[in-house]
């Protein structure tokens, strides 16, 4: 019940990338470039959160193309890559968007999201994440990262927040 409570306040849902939006491998070509697999239903998630007003963001230790690309595609408008100080850019993104860290969900898997994840009011962990965050979290998704734990979370959220039937409708016809 704490957690369908945590999940109903979430005003901004933030996503790590490497073992979240996806399943956290790295697959480098010829030419030394990596390759990300995202999961569709995942971004469909992503997709139905914003069209209920849930806004979205993503926050990354790894700086990746694929990861600008793949937000361009989702609408994910607040994208922060590089560096494993989490912390500066949530901070930075609260006073933009004026909110609380309590107003806030994050997802991550490793120990560089614990700064964010000790602070959110809603903080998710993949089964597949360190034992350091599953620790910490208030809810720990049954599918692993990049294998529909982004899209079984903003189903909770939607459903904590009575949304979920309202924006299944418009598939239900």
């Amino acid at each position: 019940m704490q957690n369908v409570q945590r999940a109903a306040g979430v005003r901004l849902m933030i996503f790590d990338v490497d073992g979240v939006l996806t399943d956290g491998s790295l697959h480098y070509g010829a030419d030394g470039e990596a390759f990300k697999t995202f999961n569709v239903q995942d971004g469909l998630g992503i997709k139905l959160l914003q069209e209920a007003g849930i806004q979205t963001a993503i926050i990354s230790a790894r700086r990746s193309p694929q990861v600008t690309a793949r937000a361009r595609d989702l609408g994910i408008d607040h994208v922060h890559q590089g560096g494993h100080d989490k912390l500066t850019p949530f901070n930075a993104l609260l006073a933009q968007l004026g909110l609380t860290a309590d107003q806030v969900g994050f997802i991550g898997d490793d120990v560089v999201d614990l700064p964010i994840l000790s602070r959110v009011g809603f903080a998710v962990a993949v089964p597949n994440g360190r034992q350091e965050v599953l620790a910490r979290a208030h809810y720990i998704a049954a599918n692993h990262g990049g294998r529909g734990a982004v899209r079984e979370v903003c189903e909770f959220v939607l459903r904590a927040q009575g949304l979920y039937d309202k924006t299944m409708a418009q598939f239900l016809i």
